[in-house]
């Protein structure tokens, strides 16, 4: 199986960047209710209204709630 061949681009500062869709993968949002955080327990980016704060080594964290595994199965 051959690699698909990687096209890029050299700037004028000498770096050269992968090719890659525009855009970013998070969308923007004006409120803060609509912005995406990272779950502590599977790193995915959740929106905040799907997170829930929990005790996790002596330190609050953000994680999926109910379960990281529970909102995959929902999302699918």
């Amino acid at each position: 199986m051959a690699k698909a061949e990687v096209k890029t681009a050299v700037v004028a500062d000498g770096l050269r960047y992968k090719s890659k869709a525009p855009g970013s993968p998070f969308r923007a949002s004006a409120s803060f209710s609509g912005a995406t955080m990272s779950c502590f327990m599977c790193g995915k980016h959740r929106v905040r209204s799907q997170l829930r704060t929990r005790q996790v080594l002596g330190k609050s964290q953000t994680v999926c709630a109910p379960s990281c595994k529970a909102l995959d199965e929902s999302l699918e």
